[in-house]
Formats: C-alpha cells, structure tokens, sequence
C-alpha cells in the first residue's frame, strides 16, 4: 500500500497559508477547513507547515500576543516530505519516530497532497478488517 493510494482516496487538496498571515488567521483556517495543519506556502514552495501544536506552543510561549503575530514565528520551518509511491509502513514509521502528524506530499517537486497519521490509521484498520473477512470465509468455505 502506497501514500499514493491514500491521496487517490481522500483527495489532493491542500490548504495553505503564506507566513505572513498571523496565527489568529491561520487559527481560523484551522477550523474553518476542519484539519489539523496547514502548509505555509511562498508562491509553489513550501516553507513550513504551521500546525495545532504550533499554536499551542506560540500561545504558551507568548500568551495572547501570539495571536497578532505571523505564522513564520512559530511553523515548523523544517519539514518533513513524503512521496506518492512510499509505502505506508515507511511513512508511518517516520511519522512515529519524529512525532509528526501531518506529511505534504511532494511529486518531484510539484506538491499534491497531504496526509496524517489518521488517514494512515484508517487505512490499515480497513486493510485489516478486509484481511479478517477473507480469513473468515476461507475458514468457513474450509
């Protein structure tokens, strides 16, 4: 199973923002979009995702004052990619080991989707429960 798979599922929409745009914005996106992360975008590069943790984080560094402040102050400027055809095993594991929950997805350098830990849970919970039905009919058939 490939992130690919995933994206042809859920979709390829990605919501972004600029790094200009202050939290108390990208907190409105947040909610209004219904995700957990946003991509920060100059023109077609990415330059950081700005996420519910950063927001936590911003307000527990500066209080209420972070809410009038941009974006690029608190994302996380280094950012971790995946590509279509990684499996979903590999990406899970990355996603474990460095505690992300959000992964844009790059194609070359062309951005086309972005996935979660969720979407990457669901898909093994119905891999598995596809896994178990066949199980069971084979031993009833057996």
């Amino acid at each position: 199973m490939f992130v690919a798979e995933i994206l042809k599922t859920k979709g390829n929409a990605v919501y972004s923002i600029t790094a200009d745009v202050t939290v108390a914005q990208a907190c409105q996106a947040l909610d209004a979009k219904r995700v957990g992360a946003l991509v920060v975008q100059n023109g077609d590069a990415v330059v950081g995702v700005f996420s519910e943790r950063d927001v936590v984080k911003a307000v527990a560094a500066d209080g209420p004052n972070a809410l009038a402040r941009p974006v690029q102050d608190y994302m996380t400027a280094k950012v971790i990619f995946t590509q279509p055809r990684e499996s979903l095993s590999v990406v899970m594991s990355r996603m474990t080991d460095r505690r992300i929950r959000h992964l844009p997805v790059l194609d070359g350098e062309t951005l086309v989707g972005v996935v979660s830990i969720g979407d990457l849970v669901k898909r093994q919970i119905e891999e598995h429960a596809r896994e178990a039905e066949s199980l069971k009919t084979y031993i009833a058939a057996g």
